[in-house]
């Protein structure tokens, strides 16, 4: 019986045909879910973990770090410590909104939106390059640029180039967008030494970055994609096109308008001239600061230098120009003949300028500190202070000017000092003895006072100098410097109130916060009577017959002063209300000065004072409580009346004025009793309706 043939699978074939059952796709599925959610975690995890160290990560110390600047009174940059970069950091609210619209555009559209660097960016750029088969477009982002110019070189290379990257990641990380966006404006380069914005709009348009222009923005927006190709000092028409790039980029960025832009290409353009740069200004000053910063006030050299500070000092740029060019136009063809001015403003101890000597750029050593120095005369009002308080000296008080030999040490000892060129002027008061710079009534003035009583009183008026008691004090000759001299003076001028000079205002380091502030010391050091008994007094060196007469005629202002010469020096020490100033003039090597070299130290302190002022209405010296002011007779040393008219004008303390007339015969009184005084000169009469 034959069988009939097998249709039915086998069992092996039928278990292969069969459906798997859905429990077990459920279950791949599910574990190749688990295995990527598990992934995702861990990668998760690690890129967190990756933020948080590279959060937690120092940047490397930057290789454009901010620029110390030493800064004026008024904000001007007197010295930028970097090599001779010209830059100038400022905030993002000191600059245009022109010009960060404009840089945004044409530099990195995206950069509130991306961490560091721009993936649509880099795909768009990678598109373009091979489209051209070249690297026609870059995809750096603004982080990107800034940690390329902070951190590493411009090499290309693979390394270079993920190294920026980290480092931009990490800025965004650790900084905000604005501040990253702060320190790219005031890094990056405009060419011609010049980086930063503030220091660019200053160099091609002579303006602060606040106040550029939707076309000036543009212009200069451009130019840091290749400051060679694109500087209008370069190529004017390359850089009109690069600026039509940049505003057509806003438009699309929906920055500004069509219109705006339009007419902004058509807006002419004041671009200055390019100039080579003038070397700084106040290089003594400078020096005089780095030191003080750096030996006082604990800041290390390596910080000063290279720390970015702003240190933010008392100094007035414009007169110090101005001493540095009268300085230099008095001194012309004086051979080796040096000078020194130091001016202090006397109502906060502010130095406004110093001239250490003829050149910096040739000799660096500054004269106005130089403790060698005898002040000759000009000590003497330090001798008369002093008799003033102590001894009841007046402008009256009188010694005969004539050869004399002084006795002193008990007895012990003799001193013989004479008149310069042996002049004498027989009986005289204390003002024709300031005037005339008497030597005589200065000995006799400080042996009545005491020698010791002097060098107190020039220790309270800041006077360090190295001193011993002996007449020849009076005539100053023992040295002190310019600056000790400006110093003391400006207490004369501020009404008896001594303040420490003040160089350095604040000292603040990058981030802003203050290193360093001044709090300068004051002490009210004689009663403003004395010191205004002595101004007046003062005044006189410049009137008639005073030894500074001869540069009456370009001071237009009270002035109050002292000369002072020996063999081998010249000064003017004077003031106004608003400045006390020193001029020296000698040669470095203890060389005798010729006649006409010792009368240079006036004309250049007249000169000065005169164009420092220049724009300061003229203003008496205030009169304070405790004055009086009297007409006098100068022959008899009594209160004038009509049968003596060559009266004068005198100031006393309150207390010391003459009493009693020059003859028997009362003033006469006017309707109402008041007695009439003798007619003086239109000064006098202005000095004495001022203190009424």
């Amino acid at each position: 019986m034959s069988q009939e043939p097998n249709n039915h699978p086998s069992r092996t074939q039928r278990q292969s045909t069969e459906e798997v059952p859905p429990t077990s796709w459920f279950r791949r599925i599910k574990t190749v879910s688990s295995l990527v959610f598990s992934a995702f975690i861990v990668g998760a995890a690690v890129l967190f973990i990756a933020l948080l160290y590279m959060r937690s990560q120092a940047l490397p110390v930057s290789k454009m770090d901010p620029s110390t600047e030493i800064i004026d009174i008024h904000g001007e940059i007197l010295e930028t410590l970097n090599g001779g970069r010209n830059s100038q950091s400022v905030t993002l609210q000191e600059i245009s909104p022109y010009l960060i619209q404009a840089t945004l555009a044409i530099e990195d559209r995206s950069f509130y939106h991306h961490v560091g660097f721009d993936v649509k960016g880099i795909a768009r750029a990678t598109v373009v390059n091979l489209q051209h088969m070249a690297k026609v477009q870059g995809a750096g982002t603004i982080t990107q640029q800034l940690a390329r110019n902070m951190y590493l070189t411009h090499e290309r290379t693979w390394t270079r180039k993920l190294k920026e990257t980290y480092y931009a990641v990490q800025m965004e990380l650790q900084m905000s967008k604005d501040e990253i966006l702060d320190q790219y404006l005031n890094q990056i380069y405009y060419g011609h030494s010049t980086y930063g914005i503030q220091a660019a709009s200053r160099l091609f348009f002579g303006k602060d970055a606040l106040d550029l222009t939707l076309a000036e923005s543009a212009m200069l927006a451009g130019i840091p994609k290749g400051p060679r190709y694109y500087s209008p000092y370069y190529d004017l028409k390359n850089a009109k096109e690069r600026q039509g790039t940049v505003l057509q980029t806003m438009v699309t960025a929906g920055a500004i308008t069509q219109q705006e832009a339009d007419q902004a290409s058509k807006d002419k353009l004041d671009i200055l001239a390019l100039e080579p740069r003038k070397p700084p200004i106040g290089g003594y000053f400078r020096d005089y600061v780095r030191n003080l910063a750096t030996e006082q006030f604990g800041i290390s050299e390596e910080l000063f230098e290279e720390g970015g500070l702003k240190v933010y000092t008392s100094l007035d740029a414009t007169t110090q120009r101005i001493a540095e060019q009268v300085v230099t136009e008095q001194m012309d063809k004086q051979g080796e003949l040096q000078a020194a001015l130091i001016a202090i403003d006397p109502r906060n101890g502010y130095v406004r300028a110093m001239v250490g000597g003829r050149s910096y750029a040739e000799n660096q050593f500054n004269r106005v500190f130089a403790n060698t120095r005898q002040p000759g005369s000009a000590f003497k009002p330090i001798v008369y202070i002093t008799a003033l308080q102590q001894k009841q000296f007046t402008p009256l008080t009188r010694f005969k000017s004539e050869p004399t030999t002084f006795s002193y040490d008990n007895g012990r000892q003799s001193y013989t000092p004479n008149n310069f060129g042996n002049i004498y002027f027989n009986w005289i008061d204390l003002r024709q003895a300031i005037a005339k710079s008497d030597n005589i009534f200065a000995v006799h003035s400080i042996i009545e006072v005491g020698a010791d009583n002097v060098i107190a009183t020039a220790r309270r008026m800041g006077i360090t100098s190295p001193m011993k008691p002996l007449p020849s004090l009076a005539l100053g000759t023992f040295p002190v410097s310019p600056f000790e001299m400006a110093s003391a003076f400006a207490i004369f001028a501020s009404g008896g109130m001594r303040t420490d000079p003040v160089a350095i205002l604040r000292i603040e380091n990058r981030t802003g916060r203050v290193l360093y502030e001044a709090k300068p010391v004051q002490e009210q050091v004689f009663d403003p009577a004395y010191t205004y008994v002595m101004t007046h007094l003062m005044e006189g060196v410049f009137e008639q017959g005073g030894t500074g007469n001869r540069v009456s005629a370009v001071l237009k202002r009270p002035v109050a002063g002292k000369t002072g010469t020996t063999n081998t020096d010249a000064w003017l020490v004077g003031y106004t209300p608003e400045l006390s100033t020193a001029v020296w003039v000698g040669y470095d090597k203890d060389r005798n000065i010729s006649t006409l070299e010792s009368h240079l130290a006036a004309p250049i302190f007249a000169e000065f004072t005169e164009r420092a002022l220049e724009s300061v209405p003229p203003k008496l010296f205030p009169i304070p409580p405790g004055v009086v002011s009297v007409n006098i007779d100068p022959i008899s040393g009594k209160l004038a009346n009509e049968d003596c008219p060559k009266s004068r004008l005198e100031t006393f303390i309150q207390g010391t004025e003459p009493t009693q007339y020059c003859t028997e015969q009362q003033p006469k009184k006017d309707s109402v009793g008041t007695p009439v005084k003798p007619k003086g000169t239109w000064w006098e009469d202005l000095k004495r309706w001022w203190g009424e």
